[in-house]
């Protein structure tokens, strides 16, 4: 062995590296491309770390939307969350140290993995698993605890095992009988519904979906976060027809939907009682949650798809066109899109939600991302507001958890900034949920994104007053013994915390107003803005068949 040779071995045996940068590099070899966070004390360095081995880094203001963000990010790019926690030293366990809290057998609760690397030369394993049950099955965050003295502890590179990325997810497909029952039941259906859910969307099954759709000529309705997979103006599409559907409908299958809160349970009254499920999903669960299915169909949303296509390419069966159930389903579409246009021509001021809506849909990018929050902010703009394009709406979900929008927002935007230069992100939120996490407006600006927020404010969560009687009713009190828990301070100017951090902030009233507004910040891709778009403080939906949830007694 020459000299040279003999000199390169023994700097390479001398090499040291930080835990920090072991972790960098470990998530960067399992293709961690986006980092989310709030730094500091211990994990400021792990963050250095990762931006030097080209990961991004999105400094954020708060904790949870950095998580929000990074559950989106994860969404898009099929790499969930993945949480690096600092902890304190171990040489400090049960003494009391800084902020000492048992974190790995918390997690364990709300996890798939949870764990605690025994030293730096096992960081990479760790990171490898807890990637690797990310994204196996159904997706779901993991977590990763790092000790403080482990961040900048140093270590020979040679005592390091540092792993190969994990493979992809193995696709699983149903059996092949459970798939002939199911296409059986469909062809037997006298009222078909197909349900496409965010499992759908997350599996990518869009083609194969619609494929279905067209081919055996069936309606569909997405959930909240199924908008796009098909989209949202194909002519089968039913989402205007949602409660009738649901209620008539005698086979519904539901591709990576649950019959969750958000589906009523898939009990009567909202369904029919001897309604026929098949349920498609990746997580074997998840199967008879609430009502036995007819059929099952355990395996990857799109590959499930396909062999349901094969049955029908085999036998080939179109449900017909023109029959009863797709003119109930037509007629009850018509009325309802009838009354929102109604509720949409009003020229009275200030404006309602449908108004607002109908305008911002006209200017709305096709390839634009709709991220939204609130609660009739929300679930109007869900009917109102178009998806053409699959994992392009991102709103509460499941949780109905208020605060996530503007994490979300900047999830997309950052993909979008470095995938689809041009693309938008348009920012839907009630005045209430903006209040959650306004203070990402200042991260919104710091790293440019492309997003214009829209600030739906009636005053209140669900309602509020207007300026008039709001001062009317503080001459009889405090503010906290006459104010309803539900009110907000009236006409607050939400677009100056913009303008604060050197966006566009505009205060509108009217619709001339808001379709000016927009025009402008869809045509500035410069810099951020905030649109905040006054309403009626009473303002609600139209009136509904059934209501969303449990009522209150108010």
């Amino acid at each position: 062995m020459s000299e040279s040779n003999l000199a390169a071995r023994s700097d390479r045996d001398m090499e040291q590296v930080s835990g920090a940068e072991v972790i960098a590099q470990a998530l960067k070899t399992q293709h961690v491309e986006y980092m989310f966070g709030v730094v500091g004390i211990p994990v400021i360095e792990i963050a250095v770390a990762a931006q030097k081995m080209g990961i991004r880094y999105v400094g954020m203001r708060n904790e949870q939307a950095a998580c929000y963000a990074a559950s989106a990010i994860g969404y898009l790019t099929g790499r969930p969350v993945v949480v690096i926690g600092g902890s304190s030293e171990r040489s400090q366990e049960t003494m009391g140290a800084f902020q000492e809290f048992p974190q790995v057998e918390a997690c364990r609760l709300y996890s798939k993995f949870s764990a605690r690397p025994s030293s730096v030369e096992t960081i990479p394993s760790i990171i490898e698993k807890a990637v690797r049950s990310s994204i196996y099955g159904r997706p779901g965050a993991c977590y990763v605890d790092i000790p403080a003295d482990f961040v900048n502890l140093e270590v020979n590179v040679n005592s390091i095992k540092f792993m190969e990325r994990c493979l992809p997810p193995p696709v699983s497909m149903a059996e092949t009988s459970a798939v002939c029952a199911a296409a059986s039941v469909i062809r037997n259906a006298k009222k078909p519904l197909l349900i496409i859910g965010k499992g759908a969307a997350y599996a990518h099954a869009e083609e194969h979906l619609r494929r279905l759709v067209e081919q055996c000529k069936l309606p569909f309705l997405p959930t909240p976060m199924g908008k796009g997979v098909i989209p949202d103006n194909h002519p089968n599409c039913v989402a205007a027809a949602r409660s009738r559907a649901l209620q008539f409908a005698d086979v519904i299958v539901l591709f990576g939907a649950r019959l969750n809160w958000i589906l009523h349970f898939g009990l009567p009254p909202r369904y029919q009682p001897d309604v026929k499920f098949i349920q498609v999903d990746i997580c074997a669960e998840e199967l008879g949650n609430n009502v036995k299915p007819a059929v099952t169909l355990l395996g990857d949303i799109n590959a499930v798809t396909k062999q349901l296509l094969e049955q029908f390419d085999k036998t080939p069966w179109q449900y017909p066109p023109e029959n009863s159930w797709w003119k109930t389903l037509r007629e009850k579409m018509k009325s309802n899109e009838a009354a929102s246009k109604e509720l949409a021509s009003q020229k009275s001021l200030p404006m309602n939600y449908y108004t607002v809506f109908y305008h911002v849909q006209e200017q709305l990018p096709r390839d634009c991302f709709v991220v939204s929050e609130g609660a009739n902010t929300m679930d109007i703009g869900r009917t109102v507001l178009q998806n053409y394009l699959p994992r392009h709406r991102l709103d509460a979900g499941t949780f109905g958890t208020m605060g996530v929008g503007l994490g979300f927002a900047i999830a997309a935007a950052v993909m979008a900034k470095d995938r689809s230069p041009g693309q938008r992100v348009i920012c839907v939120e009630g005045d209430s949920a903006f209040g959650f996490s306004g203070m990402e407006v200042e991260t919104i600006c710091r790293y440019n994104l492309p997003i214009i927020l829209l600030v739906v404010n009636n005053n209140g969560i669900y309602q509020g007053f207007d300026a008039d009687s709001w001062e009317e009713m503080l001459k009889s009190g405090d503010a906290t013994a006459v104010a309803p828990p539900a009110c907000l301070l009236p006409n607050s100017h939400y677009e100056q915390v913009m303008t604060a951090f050197g966006g566009k902030g505009y205060f509108v009233q009217t619709p001339e107003e808001l379709r000016k507004s927009l025009s402008e910040s869809l045509a500035d891709t410069t810099k951020p803005s905030l649109i905040n778009i006054m309403i009626e403080p009473q303002a609600t939906r139209k009136p509904q068949d059934f209501h969303w949830l449990t009522r209150s007694n108010m």
